[in-house]
């Protein structure tokens, strides 16, 4: 009884406007009482601009989840792409220790990005029929972020590229990615300099081409992983690769069981294959010697 009387009375402060009656402070610290600090915030973030890029084109509630989704996911690929960035110029200038600090805040976003499925995995498959036409061509596929991501990763794709032509400021900088080493690269090129028998082949070629295992390379790997000892950076840099390459195949099946869960075997909105296509994706392994020494070990 004692409960429910201290709730009513915190009720009836409210009803009264007389809060600081019912022992809450007379002023927030934070809200202090300058109407410029009040927006401090929110002119931050930009937090009017930002709620303002949701526009659904049909009535379907759902759409509006499916656009949030798709709105993060776009934030994280950016947030990513900078730390795969820093962690391959730190590559390239050989301070192992900032790579795996930049690798390690990328792992903590790509885990965002992998519960970020969540939001649509409530999605129907009638829900989203409801709003499927509005989307036109429209496709996940389309984006240009992902796609940074993919270049980083080694899958490039010269075609991919002059796909965006249409968006001079992000193909730039879509061209930029295709023709620079990829974080897999600035990899086998700090090991290359390192002694180790990374082929010169693969430290040096042509970028803008999706890299290819080697089996040279995978023996240079399995030497950084024949010294397991704890102060060898070069296994902590695999290591930290693998947990990379882990979350994006991850988030690959992530891709491949909601577009299953939501469409089936339709094609895509884009005019892909819609799940064989996804399946071939998440398939493909990620730096792939560091996966297949493990056969030999």
């Amino acid at each position: 009884m004692a409960t429910t009387a201290s709730y009513d009375h915190g009720r009836t402060a409210a009803r009264d406007g007389s809060a600081e009656d019912a022992g809450a402070p007379q002023t927030c610290p934070v809200l202090g009482g300058e109407e410029h600090q009040e927006h401090a915030y929110a002119d931050y973030v930009r937090a009017e601009t930002l709620l303002s890029l949701q526009q659904p084109r049909t009535g379907e509630p759902a759409e509006y989840s499916f656009i949030i989704g798709s709105q993060v996911m776009e934030l994280l690929f950016d947030l990513i792409r900078r730390h795969w960035r820093a962690a391959r110029d730190a590559l390239e200038a050989g301070d192992t220790a900032a790579a795996l600090a930049a690798l390690r805040r990328g792992t903590g976003a790509q885990d965002v990005l992998n519960e970020s499925w969540a939001l649509l995995s409530t999605l129907t498959p009638t829900e989203f029929a409801r709003f499927r036409d509005a989307l036109g061509v429209a496709s996940g596929v389309q984006s240009i972020g992902y796609r940074q991501l993919e270049f980083l990763l080694g899958n490039k794709s010269a075609g991919m590229a002059r796909a965006h032509r249409g968006l001079p400021a992000l193909h730039a900088e879509l061209e930029r990615t295709l023709a620079e080493p990829g974080l897999y690269d600035a990899a086998l090129r700090l090991l290359h300099r390192r002694g180790l028998p990374v082929p010169d082949e693969a430290a040096e070629r042509d970028w803008r081409r999706p890299y290819r295992p080697d089996p040279r390379v995978e023996r240079a790997w399995a030497e950084v992983y024949a010294d397991d000892r704890p102060d060898n950076d070069l296994l902590l840099l695999a290591e930290a690769l693998l947990d990379t390459a882990e979350r994006v195949t991850r988030w690959r099946q992530l891709h491949l069981i909601a577009v299953k869960r939501t469409i089936g075997a339709k094609p895509g909105t884009g005019g892909s294959s819609g799940l064989d296509w996804l399946a071939r994706n998440a398939e493909q392994d990620v730096f792939p010697e560091l996966w297949s020494l493990r056969n030999g070990v």
